[in-house]
């Protein structure tokens, strides 16, 4: 896990984050980096790395399997097989 929000990242959620908010909360890559440190988002290389990340901050995903996760509205598929994911 980590918080390097490459250009990849950024476009991902730029592209992806009307998922999770109503409105835009960011309209270019300065603003959606700003943005994802202050929520303290982290990417991740793998669901299965993102799962392990939402047990340890103690969500509730018993029941839920690889395609579930990919589908939560906190988490972003980067399309590289990274996810982006914003704190729960």
């Amino acid at each position: 896990m980590s918080e390097n929000y490459d250009d990849k990242v950024l476009d991902a959620f730029l592209a992806q984050q009307d998922k999770l908010y109503p409105e835009a909360v960011a309209s270019d890559r300065e603003e959606a980096e700003q943005f994802l440190q202050e929520s303290m988002a982290v990417v991740a290389d793998s669901l299965a790395e993102v799962m392990e990340y939402m047990e340890e901050a103690g969500a509730d995903i018993s029941g839920m399997d690889e395609k579930d996760i990919a589908e939560a509205e906190e988490v972003f598929a980067v399309g590289d097989g990274r996810y982006l994911v914003l704190e729960i």
